[in-house]
């Protein structure tokens, strides 16, 4: 509040601004030099989040994918013999049958929950994407000549780095190869 008691005597009062006291350009540079490392500490906090929504995304997908695998299986008795992920796709709605004939049944799965690369009702080469923009990878029973010796299919995202060893025609897959390292597998 203001008290006329205290103000300076006339004559005592100093210039404008002799007070006051600017910022060097050490302690600007300080003050931008933190904001800076903040914003970094803070983009790598984003990104490293981001990744881990992108797999929880991608696992939770390769669920539904694996339980309508399995409604497929109930009602006509196998899986779909493919290692063709547009394939996999025409048969979980309902237009293939497990050895790739054409046929009209019942979808399996609710595509609205997934990203297509296409509409599959209309394009025959949709498949199902998974978070980095890449089809997920279904293998079943792909070579006739060969015996399949896997327990069921092999189902997996390539990952972040989109690398992956496909399985072998008997479905044996190593996943502990470094192009398999940061792909995510069905029921896992």
């Amino acid at each position: 509040m203001f008290n006329p008691e205290e103000q300076p005597e006339a004559g005592s009062e100093r210039p404008r601004g002799a007070g006051r006291r600017a910022f060097t350009l050490v302690e600007l540079l300080t003050v931008i030099a933190i904001i800076a490392v903040l914003a970094g500490i803070t983009i790598g906090a984003a990104r490293g989040v981001k990744e881990r929504a992108a797999r929880s995304r991608a696992k939770g997908e390769l669920a539904a994918v694996s339980v309508a695998l399995e409604s497929y299986k109930r009602q006509y008795g196998d899986y779909p013999e493919t290692k063709d992920a547009a394939a996999l796709l025409q048969c979980l709605i309902g237009k293939r049958g497990p050895t790739g004939a054409a046929m009209t049944g019942r979808s399996m799965l609710e595509t609205a929950r997934f990203s297509l690369s296409a509409d599959p009702t209309t394009d025959v080469t949709a498949t199902l994407q998974d978070p980095w923009a890449r089809a997920y990878e279904y293998h079943y029973k792909t070579d006739p000549a060969a015996t399949w010796r896997a327990p069921g299919y092999v189902l997996y995202s390539a990952g972040p780095d989109g690398a992956d060893d496909t399985p072998a025609a008997d479905g044996a897959l190593d996943a502990t190869t470094a192009a398999n390292a940061d792909n995510i597998y069905a029921n896992q």
